[in-house]
C-alpha cells in the first residue's frame, strides 16, 4: 500500500506502529501505577473510617490506626499533588531553532504539505530550522514554548498539538529539492503514530519527567523550594529510570513505522539523498571547526555558514577523487530556493551555531560583527595573524629574553621581530662534520622541487589535505615519548597558556553576564504572560525568522567544538602566526582561506603547506635551521619589525 515491496512494506508498518502503541501503554502503566500508590493510603484511610461507621473497627487501636493513616495519606496526597503540578508544569526542553513563517518559505511549507498529503498522515504545525545536519520532529505543545513562541500556523491544516518539523539547514543549501524529499519522508511520516493519542500521552509524560529533573537547577529559587524541588527531582529520577526502557522501544517503533510508510516516496531517491547526508556532515563539520571557529574566536561571526558548505563540499569533490561527480548536482535547483530570502535565513541560523558551538552572544554587537566570505582573509586571518604574533611578544616581554648573548643581541630594541622569536627558541648546537652550512641548506632547500610543492597546483586526494596535520601528529608522538628537550618552549607555552586562560575568563564572565540579563528578562516575560499580561510578541525581523534559543538551561556553548589545546599547539600556532605576517609584512604573501582547512597563507598565490613541520622542529627540538631555509627561500626577511594589532 505505502511501500515498493507491497504487503510486506504493510506488515512492517503496521508492526512498528503496534510495538509502539504497546510500549506506549507500558509507559502509561507506569503512571498509573505511580498514581496508584499515591493514592493508596488514602483508600485504606477510607475503609478505617467505613468500617468505624458500620462498627467492625472500633476501639482506641483502630482510631489511633485511623489518625495515623489520615496524616500519612494527607501527607501522600499533597507530595503527589507537588509531584504531578511540577511535572505538568516543567517546561521540556526545546532545541534551539530558527522558525521559519510560511510567508518565508511557502515553497517549503508546500513540499512538506505534499509529502503529509502522499505519505497519508497529519502535518507537521510549522517547520524550524537548527544549524546541524539532521532533521527530526519535535513537540512544542507545552504551554511555555506556545508562550515563548507564539501559535503555529499548521502546514498543511493540522492544528497546534502535531509537532514541529526541524531541518537541518546545511540540507536546505547542499541538497537538490528531489533529495531534500526524499531524506525528509521518512521524518513527516513520523507525524502519523505521534498522533495516536496513547504514544502521545506517553511522550508528555517522558517530557514532564525530564524537564522535572532539571528544576533544582532553576535559577532564583529559595531554599525551602530547591529543597522542594530536589524531593520531586529525585521522585521523576525513579519514575524515568521505570520507564526508560519502553520510552526507547516506543520511539523505535514510531521510526520503524514512519520508515517503512515513507517508502512509497522517492525510494531509489533517498538511497542517494543518505550518501549526500554523510557528506554534508563531513563539510559542515570541517566548516565549523577549521573555518568558523578562529573567526568566532576573533569576535566575528561568518554571516553565510550554509552558503560556505556548499564551497567546502565542492573544494572537497575537486581534491578527493572519491568525491567525484558530487559537485556535478549543482546544476539542479537547489533546496534553498524554497525560502524567500535565503540570505536572511542563512544569517540567522549562522548566528545560533555560533552562540551553540562557540557560546557567543545572541545579537550582534561592536565586539560581535557579522563577515562576509570576501572579507574573511584580510578581516579574520589578517588579524588572528598579528593578535597571536602580538600576544606572544607580550608573554616574550614579560619573561625576559633569558636566552643565549646572540638572541639578545639580535632581538636588541628593534620592535617585534621574528628574529627575536627564533633566537628564544632556538637550541645552541655544536658544529661537527655533519652539520650543513645555513647557505648550502637554503640552495638545496631552493632547489629541491619537493621543498616548493604547495600542494595547490594538483588536485589531491581528500588525504592529502591532511599530510601536514598527519606529520604534525607524528612529530607530536614522537615527541610525548622522550623529555622535553627546549625549555624555553615549555616555558613560553605555560605563560601563553595562562594568558590564553585569563582572556577567555573574562569572556566567558561577559558571556555569563549577558546571558543572565536575557534570562532574567525571559522570566519576568513569563510571569507577566501568566498573570494574564499578553504581551504583542511580534517576529523583530518582519519575514525574516528570528533566533528562539528554547534549549536547556546552563553555560554557553551547549556543544563545544573542540577540547582544550595543549600549551604545545598554543605556542606553534603562534609561532606559525609570527612567521605569516613576517611573510605577508616583508615577502610577497597574503592571507586567505582554505575551505576545508581554514586560516591559510598565500606564497605567490599558492597555499603553502611545508610550513608546519619546520614550525614544530623550532617548537619541539629547538632547530631553527629548516625554519630558516623556508624563510631565505620565500624571501622573508625575520629581522623586520611586523605591524601588529
Amino acid at each position: 500500500m505505502y511501500g515498493v515491496s507491497g504487503t510486506g512494506s504493510v506488515v512492517g508498518e503496521e508492526w512498528g506502529a503496534r510495538a509502539a502503541r504497546s510500549r506506549a501503554l507500558a509507559v502509561l502503566r507506569v503512571r498509573g501505577r505511580a498514581l496508584g500508590l499515591a493514592v493508596l493510603p488514602a483508600a485504606v484511610a477510607v475503609v478505617l473510617y467505613a468500617g468505624g461507621v458500620t462498627g467492625h473497627f472500633t476501639g482506641p487501636g483502630w482510631d489511633a490506626a485511623r489518625w495515623v493513616v489520615t496524616v500519612l495519606a494527607v501527607l501522600t496526597l499533597l507530595a503527589a499533588t507537588a509531584v504531578g503540578l511540577v511535572v505538568a508544569r516543567a517546561r521540556p526542553a526545546a532545541t534551539p531553532t530558527v522558525e521559519l513563517a510560511e510567508t518565508a518559505a511557502p515553497d517549503l511549507y508546500r513540499l512538506v504539505r505534499d509529502l503529509a498529503d502522499r505519505l497519508d498522515v497529519p502535518a507537521p504545525s510549522a517547520i524550524a530550522l537548527t544549524p546541524d545536519c539532521d532533521s527530526w520532529l519535535e513537540d512544542r505543545t507545552h504551554r511555555a514554548h506556545r508562550a515563548h513562541l507564539g501559535p503555529h500556523p499548521a502546514v498543511g491544516g493540522a492544528g497546534d498539538d502535531a509537532p514541529v518539523l526541524v531541518i537541518g539547514s546545511p540540507f536546505l543549501w547542499w541538497m537538490r529539492v528531489g533529495e531534500l524529499r526524499a531524506v525528509l519522508a521518512p521524518v513527516v511520516a513520523g507525524t502519523g503514530p505521534a498522533a495516536h493519542p496513547d504514544i502521545a500521552a506517553a511522550r508528555r509524560f517522558v517530557r514532564g519527567l525530564d524537564a522535572a529533573v532539571a528544576v533544582p537547577g532553576t535559577p532564583g529559587l529559595d531554599p525551602l523550594r530547591r529543597l522542594g524541588a530536589h524531593g520531586v527531582g529525585q521522585v521523576a529520577r525513579v519514575l524515568l529510570r521505570a520507564c526508560r526502557g519502553h520510552a526507547a522501544e516506543m520511539e523505535r517503533g514510531v521510526a520503524a513505522a514512519g520508515s517503512e510508510r515513507a517508502q512509497a516516496v522517492d525510494y531509489g531517491v533517498r538511497i542517494v539523498a543518505q550518501e549526500q547526508v554523510g557528506l554534508a556532515y563531513a563539510g559542515w563539520d570541517r566548516l565549523l571547526t577549521r573555518v568558523a571557529l578562529p573567526a568566532w574566536r576573533m569576535g566575528r561571526w561568518p554571516a553565510k555558514l550554509d552558503a560556505g558548505v556548499v564551497s567546502a563540499l565542492t573544494e572537497l569533490s575537486r581534491r578527493d577523487r572519491l568525491a567525484d561527480g558530487f559537485s556535478s548536482r549543482l546544476g539542479e535547483r537547489p533546496a534553498c530556493d524554497l525560502l524567500e530570502e535565503p540570505g536572511a535565513v542563512d544569517e540567522a541560523t549562522s548566528l545560533l551555531a555560533a552562540r551553540l558551538f562557540h557560546g557567543g552572544p545572541a545579537e550582534p554587537g561592536p565586539d560581535w560583527s557579522p563577515v562576509e566570505w570576501s572579507q574573511y582573509p584580510e578581516e579574520v586571518v589578517d588579524r588572528k595573524w598579528r593578535t597571536d604574533a602580538a600576544r606572544l611578544h607580550q608573554v616574550l616581554d614579560g619573561l625576559g629574553l633569558s636566552g643565549s648573548a646572540a638572541g639578545r643581541d639580535a632581538a636588541a630594541d628593534d620592535g617585534p621581530t621574528l628574529t627575536r622569536v627564533i633566537a628564544h627558541l632556538a637550541l645552541a648546537r655544536p658544529a661537527g662534520p655533519g652539520a650543513v652550512p645555513l647557505d648550502v641548506e637554503d640552495r638545496d632547500g631552493a632547489a629541491d622541487p619537493a621543498d616548493t610543492d604547495t600542494g595547490i597546483g594538483e588536485d589531491p586526494p581528500l588525504l592529502a589535505a591532511h599530510n601536514d596535520e598527519a606529520h604534525n601528529d607524528e612529530v607530536l608522538t614522537e615527541a610525548d615519548d622522550e623529555d622535553p628537550v627546549n625549555p624555553a618552549a615549555e616555558a613560553l607555552a605555560g605563560a601563553l597558556s595562562a594568558l590564553l586562560a585569563r582572556e577567555e575568563a573574562a569572556r566567558e564572565a561577559r558571556v555569563a553576564a549577558a546571558t543572565a540579563l536575557t534570562t532574567a528578562a525571559a522570566s519576568e516575560s513569563r510571569d507577566k504572560t501568566d498573570r494574564g499580561e499578553k504581551a504583542d510578541r511580534a517576529d523583530r525581523s518582519g519575514g525574516a525568522s528570528p533566533v528562539v534559543v528554547s534549549g536547556p538551561d546552563g553555560p554557553l556553548p551547549l556543544f563545544p567544538l573542540q577540547p582544550p589545546r595543549s600549551g604545545r599547539d598554543l605556542l606553534a600556532d603562534h609561532v606559525t602566526a609570527m612567521v605569516c605576517c613576517a611573510a605577508v609584512d616583508t615577502a610577497e604573501a597574503a592571507p586567505g582561506l582554505d575551505w576545508l582547512d581554514g586560516p591559510a597563507l598565500l606564497v605567490g598565490g599558492e597555499r603553502a603547506v611545508d610550513l608546519g613541520p619546520r614550525v614544530l622542529a623550532l617548537v619541539e627540538d629547538g632547530d631553527p635551521e629548516p625554519l630558516r631555509a623556508w624563510l631565505a627561500r620565500t624571501g622573508v626577511r625575520p629581522e623586520k619589525p611586523v605591524r601588529l594589532v
